[in-house]
């Protein structure tokens, strides 16, 4: 009995698929992101959707849902694509990737979008799935909110701000 239990469990061993490598998969789903950043500030937003599961993503923004893939790319077009100045530039930053299991991952980031009228900052929680080996965002949800827009300093005015002077409260 010993000796054919052995050979079986070799077989489940190399039949199973290798273990994920949580660095890869996050690097992985940043990646997806930073491609939508991408392809969102040169226009493309098809290039912007790519990064969705097609066709039922399920997208929340302004307490509404969008009409899956198709829906959310309508919307888009409809109300940023007229032209660089309604699109804007988008930033996405502070980006936390929790992996959930093997093929799924929860994303919780900032965005800003510069935008002469309507700039917009707020929060993203994405659910991603891993689909036929590659990361797409199944569930979007935004939590926006509009603040004035602030004119980018050409690079060469650009300083990093230093930090605050720390002040410790007077001594009693």
């Amino acid at each position: 009995m010993r000796d054919r239990f052995w050979p079986l469990a070799a077989a489940l061993c190399l039949a199973s698929p290798a273990a994920a490598d949580p660095a890869q998969d996050r690097a992985a789903i940043l990646t997806v992101v930073a491609q939508m950043e991408q392809a969102w500030n040169r226009g493309d937003f098809r290039g912007y959707m790519a990064g969705f599961s097609n066709p039922d993503v399920v997208f929340v923004s302004g307490g509404r849902f969008q009409d899956g893939w198709q829906g959310t790319l309508d919307h888009y077009v409809r109300d940023y694509g007229g032209s660089p100045r309604t699109r804007g530039t988008l930033h996405f930053y502070d980006m936390k990737v929790e992996l959930l299991a093997d093929d799924a991952a929860m994303l919780v980031g900032r965005y800003h979008l510069e935008r002469p009228v309507r700039a917009a900052e707020g929060v993203n929680t994405r659910l991603f799935r891993k689909i036929a080996g590659r990361w797409v965002i199944t569930l979007n949800h935004v939590s926006a909110h509009d603040v004035p827009s602030r004119p980018a300093a050409p690079v060469s005015e650009r300083v990093p701000s230093a930090p605050a002077a720390r002040q410790d409260p007077p001594s009693s």
